[in-house]
């Protein structure tokens, strides 16, 4: 009912925009994919069979070219003007992208019929040759404004500053701008420099008006509190079309942010993550390039929505490698195990309990008291019932392993207040803990919201030393500074990173316990 209504709403606008003269542009978006290739649960996971059969499932890359090619097909068939958009993230996230790298992403974008694309801080989550194999492959521009690759022998000239697309007559340039903090949640090396993400959209955009074009987009991926920061700091653009922060979009759903939401006179929108949903932008345009009007949705890729039927094949056909490592029973759950974005970058999450217990368990036989993960890294959440292979390893796709090291107390203290510096953005970097606990105060300023931490000494609670040095577990993107934790790099001690795969001790953990029941114990406290 929905894409019908959209597909009638683009006819009055494109009626209207002839009798106006007016030039209305449709915008079809999506973002944060993250190897969701398959359709997912209402969990963001892969979907069983059996949820699939009772029509319980989600998106899907054969959903997202369903809708797609729906709606461009309808919106051409009223002579009018579309493009499709990607704003970033495309990579990792299940087995899919574990085993094929993103080739399957190129071949399935290419099938669709993407105009262009954001880089996303984890297209680098293999380094600048993990991009690099995936621009020879597909047919569409990709883009980062922001970057400057000149010293890259990989990538230099392989990724767009800007690129203007000619669309029913009419020049429109997208502009593009890559979360500058990237070199901390991902692996782009040395060589990928960052500019600015407010001052390399503006130098783009004076760029574009020079060149006569007065339409302008940015497609970028640094999450919704900063999109909306460009929207109003940056002169010239029309409208930005984000990613990163896996933001809801609705005008139907509560909870959701208003589709589209201003930033002054910009509108800004973004569609959630994980295949889930495709955005849908309107845009009304007068004769001198200024925007007049605004409007759309995300449109929700559930059961109603039919996969398409060459793209299901071939996602089977790929998927049938994977299957002996994904069906292994590991365990089971008597009830859901919350791994959410929306908790577990926030407060105690019992995922977050999970895997911080699993890392401890395992290596608490080498003096190591305190177990530190961050939440990004946590990718979903569990339901009740048989835990497989395939299932942890959504939860844990990034294959980190096991790092362990020593630090001092105030080491350990500085990394909280590390995780929690920006709860304002949702960022990945919040500390989830075992062996620990600490109190939150989210309404003091970054670098003084943390108190009371209390480690666990013989058996009791005792405050943290912070002179006393701690035998401490993490995965090993934390303990090289990953996600803004610099100070187990530079801090650390007696470091150890070639530990077991994150996922497999979580695994055995799983199968050691079970049937495993979640709990939320108390060791993080917000005030």
């Amino acid at each position: 009912m929905q894409a019908r209504f959209l597909a009638s709403a683009a006819a009055l606008a494109l009626s209207a925009g002839t009798a106006s003269a007016d030039y209305t542009l449709h915008v079809l978006h999506i973002n944060d994919m993250h190897s969701r290739i398959e359709e997912i649960n209402k969990y963001d996971s892969t979907c069983s069979a059996e949820d699939s059969a009772e029509g319980k499932c989600f998106g899907g890359v054969a959903r997202v070219a369903t809708k797609i090619n729906e709606l461009r097909d309808a919106i051409k068939a009223e002579g009018g003007n579309v493009i499709v958009l990607d704003a970033g993230d495309q990579f990792q996230g299940s087995l899919f992208y574990t085993t094929y790298k993103g080739a399957d992403t190129a071949e399935f974008m290419n099938k669709i019929g993407f105009d262009a694309m954001a880089v996303g801080n984890h297209e680098f989550d293999d380094g600048p040759e993990g991009l690099a194999g995936f621009l020879e492959k597909v047919s569409f521009p990709v883009l980062s404004g922001n970057l400057d690759l000149s010293q890259s022998n990989v990538l230099n000239g392989k990724v767009s500053d800007t690129v203007v697309l000619e669309v029913g007559g009419e020049k429109v340039g997208i502009v593009s701008a890559l979360a500058t903090d990237t070199v901390e949640t991902s692996s782009p090396g040395p060589a990928v420099l960052f500019q600015d993400e407010a001052e390399s959209l503006k130098a783009d955009v004076a760029a574009l008006e020079a060149e006569g074009v007065n339409k302008i987009i940015a497609l970028t991926h640094v999450g919704f509190v900063k999109d909306k920061a460009l929207g109003e700091a940056v002169a010239g653009l029309d409208v930005v079309v984000g990613g990163h922060s896996h933001t809801k979009f609705s005008n139907t759903e509560e909870g959701a942010e208003k589709y589209p939401t201003m930033a002054g006179s910009v509108p800004v929108v973004s569609a959630y993550a994980y295949s889930k949903y495709v955005g849908h932008l309107v845009l009304t345009f007068d004769d001198a390039g200024m925007l007049k009007d605004a409007s759309g949705d995300t449109v929700l890729l559930d059961a109603s929505v039919t996969p398409d039927a060459a793209i299901a094949a071939r996602v089977a056909e790929l998927a049938k490698p994977l299957e002996e490592v994904r069906a292994r029973v590991v365990s089971e759950t008597t009830t859901d195990v919350d791994g959410s974005r929306d908790n577990c970058r926030q407060m105690e999450c019992a995922m977050g309990n999970l895997v911080a217990d699993a890392m401890l368990d395992r290596v608490k036989g080498q003096g190591v008291s305190i177990a530190i993960q961050n939440g990004g890294g946590l990718r979903a959440s569990i339901d009740a019932g048989p835990v497989t292979m395939g299932e942890v390893l959504t939860v844990l796709p990034f294959q980190n392993t096991l790092s362990t090291f020593e630090a001092k107390g105030s080491t350990i203290v500085a990394a909280l207040e590390n995780g929690a510096s920006q709860l304002e953005e949702g960022a990945g970097r919040f500390t989830q803990v075992a062996g620990l606990k600490y109190t939150l105060d989210p309404a003091q300023p970054a670098g003084s919201r943390i108190s009371d931490v209390m480690v666990m000494d013989a058996g009791s609670w005792m405050p943290i030393d912070p002179a006393k040095v701690y035998g401490v577990v993490t995965n090993n993107y934390v303990r090289q500074g990953g996600d803004g934790y610099k100070m187990f790099d530079s801090e650390g001690m007696n470091a150890y990173d070639y530990g077991p795969d994150l996922a497999d001790v979580t695994a055995e953990y799983l199968a050691k316990v079970g049937p495993y029941t979640p709990a939320l114990d108390g060791r993080i406290t917000r005030k």
